[in-house]
C-alpha cells in the first residue's frame, strides 16, 4: 500500500467506521461457522500488526503472516505470533488451521489463484477460509490506487478464481450495500475532478459514530437478502468436496 496510507493504518483500522463495521462483521460471521467453545487454529494471512488478534481470540489460538515489516511494530502485544514473509504459493510450513483469513488481500495479488489455492492447502479437512475483497471495478477510485489495488471482484469472477484455486464455496454474498453508491459519488466526484483525492482519514467523531450505526444497520436490514450490490464481497469456503458429494459448489 501506499506509505503515507500505510503510516495512518493503524489509526484507521482502530477508529474508521468502515474498519470498525467490518470487524463487527466478520465477527459475527465467524460466530455462524465456528461452534462456541470450540478452541480453533488461526491464520490470519495479511494480518498487519495484529489489530485483528484480540477479537478473533474468541474463536482460538491466532498467529499471522504479514509481508510488509514496516507495518509491524517490534515492541507489539502480538509480535511473537507474526511471520514476517510474503505468503506466496511456496509458503512452507506444515501446519495446517481450522480458520484461516485472507482480509483484503487477493487484490494486491498478481498470481491470487496460485496464492488462495495455498491456503486451501493450509486447511484442515473440515476447516475453513474467510475472505473478503473490494467489489465491482465500476467502484474503482484513488483509493484503490492509495492501496496498490490490482483488481475488483464479482461474485461470478471470484466463482472463475476459486475454481481455478480448489476453493469450495459455501458462502458468497455483497456486503456494505450503502456504500456502494457512496462509492459510486465518489468515482463520479473524481472523473470530473471535483475536489481533492486526499489519503483516507477518519471522519469527525458524530459522523464517524453515524457511518459506523449506518453500516451496521444496513447489515442488520440487508444482510441475509441477496442483494445483488455492495463495495465488497465476503466469502466462506473449504477445501474441495468429497468425490460424489455435490451439496456445495
Amino acid at each position: 500500500m501506499d506509505a503515507e496510507y500505510a503510516k495512518n493504518y493503524q489509526q484507521l483500522y482502530e477508529n474508521h467506521w468502515w474498519w470498525r463495521a467490518r470487524e463487527e462483521l466478520i465477527v459475527a460471521v465467524l460466530r455462524t461457522w465456528i461452534p462456541r467453545g470450540e478452541k480453533a487454529s488461526v491464520l490470519d494471512i495479511g494480518c498487519g500488526n495484529g489489530l485483528f488478534f484480540d477479537r478473533l481470540g474468541e474463536f482460538g489460538d491466532v498467529e499471522g503472516i504479514e509481508a510488509d515489516a514496516s507495518v509491524v511494530t517490534a515492541d507489539g502485544s502480538h509480535r511473537d505470533r507474526i511471520h514476517i514473509a510474503p505468503f506466496t504459493p511456496d509458503y512452507d510450513t506444515d501446519k495446517r488451521y481450522d480458520l484461516i483469513l485472507m482480509l483484503d488481500v487477493l487484490e494486491h495479488l498478481s498470481n491470487p489463484a496460485d496464492t488462495l489455492h495455498r491456503a486451501v492447502e493450509l486447511l484442515h479437512d473440515d476447516g475453513i477460509v474467510l475472505i473478503t475483497v473490494p467489489a465491482f471495478d465500476l467502484l474503482w477510485t484513488v483509493h484503490d490506487d492509495h492501496n496498490h489495488h490490482l483488481k475488483r471482484y464479482t461474485k461470478r469472477s471470484f466463482a472463475a478464481l476459486a475454481r481455478q484455486s480448489g476453493l469450495r464455496i459455501h458462502q458468497d454474498r455483497y456486503c456494505f450495500h450503502w456504500v456502494f453508491f457512496a462509492k459510486l459519488a465518489v468515482r463520479l466526484k473524481e472523473t470530473l475532478r471535483i475536489g481533492s483525492n486526499d489519503i483516507a482519514d477518519s471522519p469527525v467523531s458524530p459522523l464517524n459514530r453515524l457511518l459506523f450505526h449506518a453500516t451496521r444497520f444496513d447489515e442488520f436490514v440487508l444482510g441475509r437478502l441477496p442483494v445483488p450490490f455492495g463495495s465488497s464481497l465476503l466469502v466462506v469456503g473449504s477445501k474441495p468436496a468429497p468425490e460424489g458429494d455435490n451439496a456445495c459448489r
